[in-house]
């Protein structure tokens, strides 16, 4: 690399040390903050979608267990984490190291088996502690168990933790017996509510089964956003095989029957089962 240019621009120099890499990454932003026309416009407002969007993309490559995007993906998460940093230290409110010092501090409080006189025998005990730290020193006016949830979280994840902390006061189920009778249970009440085609009812029963899913899943130690990701890729997978043997017979996908897509679609179910 030319000397001079990295002298211009010592961002160019790969770093070799977590501190020379931190320091290239604040050089970098604060450089393009001030000579970019488009990061310079940029406001917490403008990148906060883009920001959702980097957290879905890091999500499909840790499914995906591909390393490289793992990588690059984290990559980008980290660009927002100091993006937002130097915006709010140009508005004069936090810099990055108050970032970094705060979450440390958070840290060291709800890890009191490590840093203090506290002991635990699971890693459950640790998780209840921490839920027990965090609402205590919730800066939110409402004290329910609740309020740190985000209002706009996905709702499958939103009942995922929903139960996940009810569960850390007591209010769960003694045995998965439990559970599995309650999926039974609003099973049964949706097909009620569906022979007498009560709309509203529907939609009700249809929620609680969805949720009581949920909780079937926690029990079973199963993500059910990871399981209902995965599902979604392989229904996308095999429905792909039907639109390419479509695409071979030269002939528009809706023209297809039914039974010629089942049959398709069970081909490569098994081509997926042999291959595992």
């Amino acid at each position: 690399m030319n000397r001079q240019k990295t002298q211009q621009f010592p961002e160019l120099k790969k770093a070799s040390t977590l501190e020379e890499a931190i320091r290239r990454l604040d050089t970098l932003m604060r450089r393009l903050r001030k000579e970019c026309p488009w990061d310079r416009k940029q406001t917490p407002q403008t990148i906060r979608h883009l920001t959702i969007e980097e957290v879905y993309e890091l999500s499909n490559a840790i499914l995906k267990q591909n390393t490289e995007d793992f990588r690059e993906e984290l990559g980008d998460l980290l660009l927002h984490v100091f993006f937002y940093s130097l915006m709010a230290e140009e508005n004069k409110q936090f810099t990055l190291i108050d970032v970094i010092n705060a979450l440390c501090d958070k840290l060291i409080a709800r890890h009191p088996h490590i840093y203090s006189n506290f002991n635990v025998d699971s890693a459950d005990q640790v998780k209840r502690n921490w839920e027990l730290i965090k609402r205590q020193n919730s800066t939110r006016k409402t004290t329910s168990v609740f309020s740190t949830l985000p209002p706009d979280m996905p709702s499958l994840i939103k009942a995922y933790r929903i139960q996940e902390k009810a569960s850390h006061y007591g209010f769960d189920w003694k045995s998965i017996e439990g559970v599995w009778e309650k999926v039974k249970e609003e099973l049964k009440e949706l097909e009620e509510a569906t022979r007498q085609n009560n709309k509203q009812a529907i939609e009700s029963e249809i929620g609680d089964l969805l949720f009581a899913i949920v909780n079937l899943a926690r029990f079973l130690k199963v993500n059910p956003d990871d399981a209902l990701e995965k599902a979604c890729l392989k229904f996308i997978k095999r429905f792909n095989a039907i639109e390419e043997y479509a695409r071979k017979k030269g002939i528009p996908l809706e023209n297809l029957d039914l039974e010629e897509m089942d049959e398709i679609w069970e081909e490569s179910k098994k081509k997926a089962n042999t291959s595992m």
